[in-house]
Formats: C-alpha cells, sequence, structure tokens
C-alpha cells in the first residue's frame, strides 16, 4: 500500500516525465535575443522538431486579444535538407509566466531565408549534436521514460493484487490454437478448408461430414473500404461471370470514399478536378478554402481613405534562384525585407500570376507579382505589384532570361543580380486589407499591401508568361464585411 501511495504521488507531478524548458540563446541582436530550447529536438531523418522563442526587448501588442507581450515562443519542423520550415504551434507571452494566447497552425513549408529567425534555429538544429549534449537530453529522456514506466509497474501490480480476473478462452484461441500468443492472424481464409467444401461428396456407403467452414480471423479493414468475405460449404451451380465470387475465398471489395479520398490523388491546380472548388476536398488541411470568412483576393473597392503609414522597404540588389513550380514562376533573394507598424517583415519568395488575382474597382490588371513576407512572430505580409500592359520591364526579363527548361528545376544564376527597388512603382501608395494566402491551404490573418500605381510589362513578356501559365489566378471571394484602407 505504501508503495501504491508513493508511486501515485509520483505520477501526479508534473515534472516526473517531462524536463521544464532549458533556453539557451543561439543569437542576439537589436531589439531582440532569439532562443534554443535542445532538450525538445526530435529527429527523423532530415527533419527535425525543435521549440524556439523570440524574446523582445519592447512590448508588441496582440492584434487578436489586444494584450502586449514580450516573448514568441514557436514549436517548428525543420527539414534539413531541403531548408524548409513549418511552424506547427505559437505561444504569445506576456513574460514567463503569463500567455497572452496560444494557437495551432496547419501551414504549409516554406523555404528558410539566409539571416532570419528560422535560419538561425535552423543552423543549429540541423548541424549534428555534440556528444555531451546528445549524451545529456538521451540521459534526461532515459531518466523520465524509466521512471515513468516504474510508476506504471507499481500501479498495475497493486491493481492486479486487487483483483485478477479468470482468463477466457475465445472462439479464435479455441479455433486456432497453432497461432502463437500475440501474432497477427492472417486476413485470408483457409482456402485449402474452402475449396475441399466444394467437392461433391464420394460414392462410399457413409459419406463423410462436409467440413465446417474456416471462419475468417476479424481484422481491421483499411479506410474507405468494406471487405465482404464469401464463404460457402458447398458451390452453387456455376453462373457466368459470377463463378469467382461463389467459390468462397474471394474478398469483394466495396468502396465507400468520401469525398476527400476521392480527390486524395488529385493535385490542387486551376481548372479540372483539381480547381479552386475542389481545394478543400483535396486535403483536409485546405478547409479553410472552403470555410474561411477573410479569404483572397478580392475585389478592392469603397475603402477609406487615409494617411497610412509608409511601408519602408528594404531592397537591395542580390543574386536569385528561379523555379517553375507547377504552379506559377517563383523566385527567392537574399536578404530583403519590410518595415510597417514597428514590425520588420523578411521577405521569403516572390511569384506571378495572370491574370491579377486580385481587382481594383473591378478591373484586372494583365498580371500581377506577389512578394511574401514573414515577421518574426510568424504572420505574412504579401506586397502585390500589379502589372500593366505598356513597356518592356528590365527586372522582368532579366528572370525570363534565366527561367527553367523544366518544371521543378530551380537555376540560381551565378552573375545575375536583381534589384526588387526596379519592380517596385515609383509611387509607394497602397491599399491594404487582412486576407489570406490565395493558394491552399488558404491560411488567414496575412497582411495584404497592394500597390496602387501598377508597374509596366510589355506584350512579349505577357506572352511569354502566358505560354507557361494562361491562367493561374484564383477566383475573387468574398468581402464579407472586412474593412479595406486606401492611402490618399
Amino acid at each position: 500500500m505504501r508503495l501504491l501511495l508513493i508511486a501515485s504521488l509520483l505520477a501526479a507531478l508534473p515534472w516526473a516525465a517531462t524536463a521544464a524548458p532549458t533556453w539557451q540563446t543561439i543569437s542576439s541582436e537589436p531589439g531582440k535575443r532569439i532562443e534554443l530550447d535542445r532538450t525538445s529536438l526530435k529527429r527523423d531523418g532530415t527533419f527535425v522538431q525543435a521549440q524556439g522563442r523570440v524574446v523582445l526587448e519592447k512590448e508588441l501588442t496582440d492584434s487578436k486579444t489586444g494584450a502586449p507581450y514580450r516573448v514568441i515562443e514557436a514549436v517548428t519542423r525543420y527539414d534539413c535538407a531541403t531548408r524548409s520550415a513549418n511552424t506547427i504551434k505559437r505561444i504569445f507571452r506576456k513574460n514567463e509566466n503569463e500567455i497572452v494566447r496560444e494557437e495551432d497552425i496547419k501551414g504549409a513549408d516554406l523555404p528558410v531565408r539566409t539571416g532570419t529567425l528560422d535560419d538561425k534555429v535552423l543552423r543549429e538544429v540541423c548541424r549534428p549534436p555534440k556528444e555531451n549534449q546528445a549524451e545529456l537530453a538521451k540521459k534526461a529522456n532515459e531518466a523520465a521514460g524509466e521512471l515513468k514506466a516504474a510508476n506504471d509497474a507499481l500501479l498495475k501490480k497493486e491493481m492486479a493484487k486487487a483483483e485478477k480476473p479468470p482468463a477466457v478462452k475465445t472462439s479464435e484461441t479455441q479455433d486456432a490454437g497453432s497461432i502463437k500468443e500475440g501474432a497477427i492472424p492472417s486476413i485470408r481464409p483457409n482456402l485449402k478448408a474452402a475449396m475441399e467444401g466444394t467437392k461433391e461428396p464420394s460414392h462410399s456407403p457413409t459419406p463423410a461430414p462436409a467440413p465446417a467452414p474456416v471462419p475468417a480471423p476479424k481484422a481491421a479493414a483499411p479506410k474507405a473500404a468494406t471487405v465482404i468475405v464469401h464463404s460457402t460449404v458447398q458451390a452453387p451451380p456455376p453462373r457466368p461471370k459470377k463463378a469467382a465470387k461463389s467459390e468462397g475465398y474471394m474478398l469483394e471489395l466495396t468502396h465507400t470514399e468520401t469525398a476527400v479520398q476521392q480527390h486524395a490523388h488529385i493535385h490542387w491546380d486551376y481548372e479540372g478536378m483539381g480547381g479552386p472548388e475542389n481545394w478543400a476536398k483535396l486535403d483536409p488541411k485546405n478547409k479553410v478554402c472552403a470555410t474561411g470568412e477573410r479569404q483572397s483576393p478580392i475585389d478592392i473597392k469603397d475603402g477609406i481613405k487615409v494617411d497610412l503609414e509608409p511601408i519602408k522597404f528594404s531592397y537591395r540588389p542580390s543574386t536569385f534562384r528561379i523555379i517553375d513550380n507547377g504552379h506559377t514562376v517563383q523566385v527567392e533573394v537574399g536578404e530583403n525585407s519590410i518595415s510597417l507598424t514597428g514590425k520588420t517583415y523578411e521577405l521569403i519568395q516572390f511569384h506571378f500570376h495572370r491574370p491579377s488575382e486580385e481587382k481594383v474597382n473591378g478591373q484586372r490588371f494583365d498580371m500581377v507579382a506577389h512578394l511574401v513576407h514573414k515577421a518574426d512572430d510568424g504572420q505574412l505580409a504579401v506586397v502585390a505589384v500589379l502589372l500593366d500592359r505598356g513597356t518592356e520591364n528590365a527586372f522582368i526579363q532579366t528572370l525570363w532570361n534565366n527561367m527553367p527548361l523544366e518544371k521543378n528545376l530551380p537555376v540560381a544564376p551565378p552573375n545575375a543580380q536583381i534589384d526588387l527597388n526596379n519592380l517596385l512603382p515609383a509611387s509607394r501608395n497602397y491599399y491594404t486589407y487582412m486576407g489570406s494566402l490565395t493558394t491552399p491551404p488558404c491560411s488567414e490573418g496575412v497582411l495584404w499591401l497592394v500597390m496602387k500605381q501598377p508597374a509596366q510589362v510589355s506584350p512579349e513578356q505577357i506572352a511569354i508568361f502566358s505560354r507557361l501559365y494562361k491562367n493561374n489566378a484564383r477566383p475573387i471571394q468574398p468581402l464579407g464585411g472586412r474593412l479595406i484602407k486606401e492611402g490618399r
């Protein structure tokens, strides 16, 4: 009884099986400190899941709760092979002990750009761990596991003493005594016995009784299919085209797929079965594409004219990597960023749509470039540069000159550079609203910044993109009463 009491007390303690995070500073820069909990690392091949955090010097205001926070914790899964990251959970804290808000995130893998928060963490978690750190984490995990196992064993032992249920002999063990304990029986019926049952009785004076059908052991049926086993002692007269079903050992599958399962083999696209109307059916992660209330793109109209804070563009010439990913032409560049409302957003990538996804007062443009940025707290900000038919664009031409010959085969020209300042229009005035990604999984909470003045692109440059993608624009989504601001 004393052992049972001790085990119960140990099991109730929160630290018995889980160690508290031990934060280690991996980077310090003006205004923030980046820390990593090495005991949280979980490795699976080239993937590493880690818990990191940003500690800010000054408080920021949470846009959803209105409460201040200084610490942002994030659980992120990194792919060391492709240098991509997918944040799974985020926690906003006012201090070490006070949580402002938690959120589970169902986003997509995004490439990790050099110099960003994720880049600093990725470099740490993807390098081979030092022996002493690995041993420390291993011993901590082993100790916690052993303690938990000991607690469970003690509890089971005490409970077994109190009541020991009699062994029940199941029909399966009675009829299949040769099956070893713990073995998983096959779902296939005994074919030999079933075939013997179909033979005609012999002409002896006392014919042997027909063998009883051998029951098929139960097994979990795969999802999206109902398994029906037909087994008879004696086969009925042969029937054309149905003999296989009546012989007693064939498995008939009756499919009962759901809409998501029926579309599981289809990749998302802009037309056909993979078109926008079916995105939510292709993958459960895309359900927001159908149920979201702040989706993009929209028809930008009836905005209120105000004095908007100017966007601070920190763009500079850099090398680039260009890829035709099967949905658009996408470009990644070096360290570039924007700043707005006291927050810095690092440029992840930019890509093109034809025609423009967004409308302005009901009007579409020939093309649009979407520049996707990400802040330390995970929020995305997309700068949209509308492209109108006109003179040749030297920035665009540099990209087209280095267009990959095959899809999903990136090109990184060693001697070519681009400057995103040359893509931006002369006037930096803009529209802004809250929306979503315009591609699956259609995640919401995206800050949209749409340049009011379009840039020009030549008809020949539009025609080049059209040979790859005649239409890769998502249809306009309902505004749903959202506020649109327009710089005056």
